[in-house]
């Protein structure tokens, strides 16, 4: 960044927050000599939490991460914070505006000791204060500002959370962000209603993790192993102990095929042809607590599933990112290097995720069932690694840019890959979600844009100022049907009551809203850092009448 008088870069460490805490006379001390092991158990314990969602991979993407909050009002503070308590590595606080009296009511990083004073630096401490392990500095500088005169100073960071922008400025850093390729976050509180935007070209998504996804069992094809193993067990057998502890998968395996064998070879598909194969299930039962075969019933639909990929991993194999040229990401390369396996080695399935769960089974079966499983997706993992090497050979590459534990993971969730794209800030309010536009939250979504513009029309927002209300309501109503018109949406009204509360709020930030609002813009940006789970794709807006919140 090039040096400007008019920006102040502070850098606050831990070291000067400890003077400042009183512990200015105390001399330094020997550390002991398990410090070291200490020390790197330690986030362990104060993480331990959240690393059983994300594991170890996604925290350490989050440490590694440099973020740049712009304004730090209780929106921009209550997000930071629950990042910063999460560890993220390193932020930058944006704010040129000083700390008034308003501001106790509704921002708890400051209280009536840091009046008069930059509210950047006071909310910086304090957050940094909440986890001294992040970097933290500020900047006394108003967003706008930068925005207009220093666009290239955005693209060093990962990622711009940007709270209680108005419409222009949106447009203007998303476009920033867009060019730098630096994942932003739009967040606003105004009142009782908010939103929060994702904004980046394409987020690719390994670790999905949706809540309901089935199990990778390949019952109705099995490969040669497993099939091998399945036939070495006798279900006719007498021994009750034995019976009773065959795994379902067994079961299941052998069980499609006797019905197959009667059936033409197919399996069952027909309602009828279901429960009569688990009625089928029920009459090789020799007790009635044999809980290996009512798993097997109860598990049957597993084997219903259809055979191949599914129709959203199929329309990732065929997007055109997945021709790799000299540019494509890593993760396109293993896109294109699954597209190869599938047609090759897997048969026209994807690599096998190599888990079992839970199921009634002696010990041996289970233990012997679960290695078959592993062995499989590690050889299917060798074939994919292998034509990952051979794609970054091939395209001048070094073959061992992308890790072997990229290409597991890659491997393991293959069946759940999701791609993100999003429209630019610009492009959506060009042309909204023109459809759901009749209803409360898209009513919110228009007026929070009419009150921008009536900002920049006025220099105020509606009802900011006493003894105006009327005038600023029917202005506010005037901006609002233009608004409306613009975007296509003639016959559409806004309720009366609707714009009389957008002017009673008075463009207020209240602490309750902002903290929500906050939650979920955190939520997301997490998701973004890790690469885990899905982010929202669209504006998420809240409304807090009817405690409501809806995605257009």
């Amino acid at each position: 960044m090039e040096p400007n008088e008019s920006v102040l870069i502070k850098q606050l460490d831990s070291f000067s927050l400890h003077l400042d805490s009183g512990q200015r006379n105390h001399p330094p001390t020997a550390a002991p000599a398990d410090s070291t092991a200490s020390s790197m158990a330690e986030p362990k314990i104060k993480y331990d939490r959240q690393l059983r969602i994300w594991g170890e991979q996604g925290q350490a993407a989050l440490e590694k991460v440099s973020l740049c909050l712009l304004k730090c009002g209780p929106t921009g503070a209550e997000t930071l914070k629950n990042l910063v308590l999460g560890g993220i590595g390193s932020i930058t606080v944006v704010d040129g505006s000083k700390v008034e009296v308003g501001d106790l009511g509704n921002n708890f990083m400051v209280d009536e000791s840091n009046i008069g004073e930059s509210k950047a630096k006071c909310v910086c401490m304090m957050l940094q204060e909440l986890n001294d392990a992040v970097k933290a500095k500020f900047i006394e500088e108003y967003p706008e500002k930068l925005i207009e005169e220093k666009p290239s100073f955005f693209s060093q960071f990962t990622l711009i959370v940007a709270t209680q922008l108005p419409e222009a400025a949106m447009i203007k850093l998303d476009r920033i962000c867009r060019e730098a390729n630096v994942m932003s976050v739009f967040a606003r509180s105004y009142g009782l209603t908010g939103l929060v935007r994702v904004s980046l070209k394409e987020h690719a998504v390994i670790e999905s993790k949706p809540d309901h996804f089935l199990d990778d069992l390949r019952l109705n094809n099995p490969w040669p192993e497993l099939k091998r193993f399945a036939d070495s067990i006798d279900l006719s057998t007498h021994d009750r102990v034995a019976h009773k502890h065959i795994p379902y998968v067994v079961i299941l395996i052998k069980m499609a095929e006797e019905w197959a064998q009667s059936h033409n070879g197919s399996f069952p598909s027909t309602r009828e042809e279901k429960k009569a194969f688990k009625d089928l299930l029920k009459s090789k039962m020799i007790a009635f607590d044999e809980d290996n075969y009512k798993e097997a019933i109860d598990a049957s639909f597993k084997l219903f599933a259809p055979r191949g990929i599914t129709s959203d991993l199929r329309h990732l194999l065929d997007d055109s990112c997945a021709e790799v040229s000299s540019y494509s990401s890593d993760f396109w390369v293993m896109v294109a290097a699954l597209k190869e396996f599938i047609v090759n080695e897997g048969g026209g399935e994807p690599p096998l995720e190599g888990s079992i769960p839970d199921m009634t089974s002696s010990t041996e079966h289970y233990v012997s069932l679960q290695k078959i499983y592993q062995a499989k997706a590690e050889a299917d993992f060798l074939a994919v690694e292998q034509r990952v090497r051979d794609i970054l050979n091939k395209r001048g590459s070094n073959p061992d840019s992308i890790s072997k534990m990229a290409i597991k993971s890659f491997c393991k969730n293959a069946r759940k890959l999701t791609v993100c794209r999003y429209r630019s800030v610009e492009e959506e309010f060009q042309a909204p979600n023109v459809p759901h536009l009749q209803n409360m939250a898209s009513s919110f979504y228009c007026l929070l844009r009419a009150v921008d513009r009536y900002a920049a029309n006025f220099s105020s927002f509606p009802g900011q100022f006493d003894g105006e209300m009327d005038e600023d309501i029917s202005r506010l109503k005037t901006i609002a049907v233009g608004l409306l018109s613009e975007i296509g949406c003639n016959g559409v009204t806004l309720s009366e009551d609707l714009i009389y509360e957008m002017c009673r709020y008075g463009a207020a930030e209240l602490h309750a809203v902002a903290a929500f609002i906050g939650g979920i813009a955190s939520q997301e940006i997490i998701k973004l850092i890790t690469k885990q789970f899905i982010p929202m794709r669209g504006t998420f807006i809240f409304n807090g009448i009817d405690h409501k919140s809806q995605l257009l």
